[in-house]
């Protein structure tokens, strides 16, 4: 049976987490023990629940207990479930919940770089990737095109972050990922686990995508930089190889989530 509450009060706490805590808030690094996440829509929900991540309570327009949520409700019959009309909602949140679900989720704690990359043989590593919508498309692509895990640096948008996850279609939540450590340069961190590292840059001294050098590596990771900037020269230095992606009709670039599809297609172990 559904625990359906009406909310009444705006100003109940257990709303909080949907409607006055930022992302980095819900993180709350000073108690990693009660850090939260939003999971936004069904499939997104459904994907985190079949990750083995907890749900906490859920928030819904009322029609949706019996319409688009009702498979969410039965796999979680023990949390409850805050509902109200659109409008009411609308006051609450900010904005229309145009994919009808929230739910609040515990943030687990993450594993280890050499514990994400045991079985590993292509990886993702992404350098100071700011834009949560690029992180989730590149989550997307890593886990259609074959890519066994994602790391980050600590200046990466957070893929738990509710944009995030939602562009991603909810595979954040079934390819492993973790962040990188603070200290200690994320390509060192490759290289002391085995594993053979690919820059992509704009540079005139590279390596074209589809050289058959880079498909021979038993293990590779593929490194994409930051919007704006690209990998920094430090990074690339750091990097055993440096890879273009050739273009055509005087185009220079790719945004990055577009990049790493390309990249992911075509070095993919076989």
């Amino acid at each position: 049976m559904a625990d359906v509450r009406e909310i009444t009060d705006f100003s109940d706490p257990a709303l909080d987490v949907y409607a006055r805590l930022t992302e980095a808030q819900l993180m709350n690094r000073f108690d990693p023990s009660k850090a939260l996440f939003i999971a936004e829509s069904p499939k997104v929900i459904h994907r985190a629940l079949d990750g083995g991540y907890k749900p906490v309570s859920m928030l819904m327009e009322r029609k949706d207990i019996d319409g688009s949520a009702a498979e969410i409700i039965a796999r979680c019959p023990d949390i409850p479930v805050y509902t109200a009309d659109e409008e009411l909602l609308c006051n609450l949140t900010g904005y229309h919940l145009t994919r009808g679900v929230l739910c609040a989720m515990k943030r687990p704690s993450l594993p280890a770089v050499e514990t994400v990359l045991a079985n590993a043989r292509r990886v993702v590593v992404l350098d100071n990737v700011q834009n949560p919508t690029n992180v989730g498309a590149i989550f997307r692509s890593a886990a259609a095109l074959g890519m066994d895990a994602v790391l980050l640096t600590p200046g990466c948008s957070d893929p738990l972050y509710r944009r995030a996850a939602r562009v991603s279609m909810g595979t954040v939540f079934q390819i492993p990922w973790t962040f990188f450590p603070e200290g200690k340069p994320w390509y060192e961190v490759m290289h002391a686990i085995g594993f053979k590292t690919a820059a992509l840059a704009l540079k005139d001294d590279t390596l074209s995508i589809d050289d058959p050098r880079l498909r021979a590596e038993e293990k590779l990771a593929l490194v994409l930089g930051s919007e704006g900037d690209g990998l920094s020269d430090e990074a690339i230095a750091g990097c055993d190889y440096t890879v273009k992606i050739p273009m055509y009709h005087g185009v220079d670039s790719l945004n990055v989530a577009a990049a790493s599809a390309v990249a992911f297609w075509e070095l993919r172990a076989k």
